[in-house]
């Protein structure tokens, strides 16, 4: 991290000199001293977000932030308990999956009038982000962020194999054979033997290392998984997005996409979805039991900081019948309706959403910022600790190389719909077409 350091010190002094600038208008007079909660979800972040408050109240002495981080699922259910009670925090991070049933409770404040009283630009961002957190005219947030998916893998495990990086730089995948990944895939898988999954001999029921683990548990979304192939194959969510409210989860393509997955069980390549180990997919990959999966520019630091116990390194994901196809997705910082200090609120908003705090999280390499320059500013600092993250920026700036989750209302019932029509598939209950088929009808009758 570059906080505490001489390089961190000066980012801290241009994000305070950024402050008193992009945090001088109305409300500067408003009278007593104001403390406004403020929650996020990531440890990785805080630390970075602490520094933004810090600058943040050096040009605001009257405006205090308390941030409160807790876990990914015990933040959602804490943040929808304290809402329902009517003691939610000022301001809290937001996500596309969860924000609509924000926005149909009224629980989210309209921050639109600021925007346009306060000349943001909104040019400054990531192309298309500033645009997810609108409806009918009203916006609920600037965006903070933006991640994409990159392959990861285990070089060791690769190496082995005689898998070079050259190797992965240029995959193609089709849901009919795999393409070049299932053979690096196949390559990649060893049974207890010493065989891997070309060999003749090779065992798939004693395996010692899978090629490819694959996600399971990402709801209506695939966003680390089937979401990035299906995508790449010509599979879109919705018939329009945000907003929509008639999903597509009947698309053969799809379906398909499920099926070559668990194609991949059957031959030996991917652990069974009921014998899974409880570890996630990087703990396995630290361990030696996978050899390949996907991440989200959000795990840079994990897999390649020093709490890595393997080595690891990213590459681009394989190119479908479609191209090569990435979910970007991007965060933002959301007002409760109800907060007593709206214009507070606003101002730590809007320094969030700004290059004054965006600049020092894109130093820290947290993650890569929403507003471009700042993206630039992470992207520097990965290179200068010998970090290769260029997959998952290359995706991010290919023409046509991304697409947006969906967004719309009932995003908890979706989710919960379609990860179990999936799993029913996978754990052989029903083919995919019949139980994609059936959950699709039971989305689209929740809009009804």
């Amino acid at each position: 991290m570059i906080r505490g350091t001489r390089a961190g010190a000066a980012l801290l002094a241009l994000a305070i000199a950024a402050g008193l600038t992009g945090c001088s208008g109305s409300g500067d007079d408003a009278g007593g001293a104001v403390t406004l909660d403020y929650w996020l979800w990531d440890d990785n972040q805080k630390a970075s977000y602490q520094a933004c408050a810090d600058a943040f109240t050096a040009a605001n002495p009257n405006i205090k932030i308390q941030i409160t981080q807790s876990a990914w699922e015990q933040y959602w259910q804490g943040l929808t308990t304290q809402l329902a009670a009517g003691e939610a925090p000022d301001v809290w991070t937001n996500q596309g999956s969860y924000y609509p049933q924000f926005v149909s409770s009224g629980q989210i404040l309209d921050i639109q009038p600021y925007v346009t009283a306060d000349k943001i630009d909104l040019a400054q961002y990531q192309s298309g982000l500033a645009d997810l957190f609108t409806k009918d005219g009203k916006r609920y947030g600037l965006p903070k962020d933006w991640d994409t998916i990159a392959l990861v893998y285990n070089t060791d495990q690769l190496k082995a194999q005689d898998i070079t990086l050259a190797d992965l730089k240029d995959l193609s995948w089709n849901p009919a054979d795999g393409g070049t990944f299932e053979k690096i895939i196949a390559r990649a898988t060893v049974d207890t033997g010493g065989r891997n999954g070309l060999d003749p001999g090779f065992d798939k029921t004693k395996i010692k290392t899978y090629g490819y683990l694959p996600e399971w548990g990402d709801g209506a979304q695939g966003q680390n998984g089937w979401g990035i192939f299906a995508a790449a194959d010509g599979f879109t969510y919705l018939d329009k997005n945000p907003w929509g409210s008639r999903y597509k989860y009947d698309d053969p393509r799809l379906a398909q996409t499920i099926e070559w997955f668990k194609s991949l069980i059957a031959k030996g390549y991917s652990p069974p979805l009921d014998k899974s180990s409880t570890l996630s997919r990087d703990a396995l990959l630290n361990a030696g039991k996978g050899a390949i999966t996907t991440a989200g520019s959000w795990m840079i630091n994990s897999y390649l900081g020093d709490g890595a116990k393997a080595k690891f390194a990213f590459a681009p994901l394989p190119a479908g019948p479609q191209g090569r196809k990435t979910p970007i997705n991007g965060l933002s910082d959301a007002i409760w309706a109800g907060t007593e200090h709206k214009d507070e609120a606003w101002k730590w908003v809007k320094f969030l959403a700004s290059s004054g705090c965006q600049d020092i999280v894109g130093g820290n390499a947290a993650v890569f910022p929403a507003i471009k320059s700042a993206s630039e500013k992470a992207l520097a600092a990965h290179q200068s600790k010998g970090r290769d993250v260029q997959p998952f920026v290359d995706q991010a700036q290919a023409p046509g190389g991304t697409f947006f989750l969906p967004i719309t209302e009932h995003g908890n019932e979706i989710s919960q719909i379609v990860q179990d029509a999936i799993q029913s598939s996978v754990l052989g209950q029903s083919d995919s077409a019949t139980a994609l088929k059936k959950a699709n009808d039971q989305v689209n009758a929740l809009f009804k």
